[in-house]
Parts: structure tokens; sequence; C-alpha cells
């Protein structure tokens, strides 16, 4: 399978944070992979040409956000984006030519819980202690899930 990411470049702090979160509460992918933004999920191999073709024509500067809140999704915990929310959308417009079955709402994805209520209390704890967080986009990743390993096959850096 392959994905498309774009990694936050954040404070030391903040990194270390949503890395502690991740570590606690999605353990199963904290350790296969850090804090980023899915633009491309769970493609088929036989879309690697294609995807390293549009990551070549990505032409956009590295842009800021902004997690302002913390999002309960069925029993996920996400770090949704206010600024720079667009931009990733644009992003993933541009990497995913067919529109999935589902709305793309970018986001960090936190955890996932055994009961939505534990979900609930975490995001009200998380937002009253690491809110904001301000972070910055400066790179994609094309990535291929290899058993227990992320290999990436291609980088791409947004020029300013």
């Amino acid at each position: 399978m392959l994905y498309v990411v774009a990694w936050p470049v954040l404070s030391e702090a903040d990194d270390t944070a949503l890395r502690r979160l991740r570590a606690q509460y999605h353990p199963t992918k904290a350790d296969l992979i850090g804090p980023h933004f899915t633009l491309v999920f769970g493609a088929p191999a036989e879309r690697e040409e294609g995807l390293r073709a549009r990551l070549d024509t990505v032409r956009r500067r590295p842009f800021w956000f902004m997690i302002e809140r913390i999002v309960r999704f069925d029993l996920y915990l996400y770090a949704e984006p206010s600024d720079g929310a667009a931009e990733l959308t644009e992003l993933h417009d541009a990497l995913n030519p067919v529109p999935g079955s589902e709305p793309f709402q970018p986001h960090i994805t936190l955890g996932l819980f055994g009961r939505a209520a534990e979900a609930e209390q975490v995001a009200r704890i998380v937002e009253r202690q690491h809110l904001p967080i301000q972070g910055r986009v400066e790179e994609l990743e094309l990535l291929r899930r290899e058993g227990d390993a992320l290999a990436t096959l291609a980088s791409v850096r947004l020029a300013e």
C-alpha cells in the first residue's frame, strides 16, 4: 500500500507532546510513523508511477498551520488544523484525481480508543494542556508500507 504524507515541522515541545500522545493512545501506529497529515491513504502499488508524477508537479510554497481543536470521530481522536486546512485539502485533491467516498478532512491522528467517552475525556485534557499548536508544512513524502515498516519512495520539498 502507498501513502503520501505531509510532514509537520513543529516546535520541540509540540512535537514531543504529539509523539507522546500517539505513543500512549495509538501505539500500533506510533512506532511506525510520527505525527503527519495523510494526503493519500492506502493506494494500490500500481498507482506508484502516477503518484510520483503528481508529486513532481506540486508547485506550492511551504505553509503554516494552526491546530486549535481536538475532534473525536467515532473512537478516533484527531488534531484538526484551522489555518492550513485549505492548503492541505488542495494538496490532497491534486494527488487524488478521483474523489474518495468520504470528504477529506485534514488531521493528525492522536489515538484510537475502546470507548467514545474515553476519547472525549482525553480530547478535553489535550485541548487544555497542549493547544494551540502551530507548525509548518515543508515536505511531502511518498511512502510504501513493507510489513511493519515504511519505505520512502520519493520526497518533495515545497519551494519558496
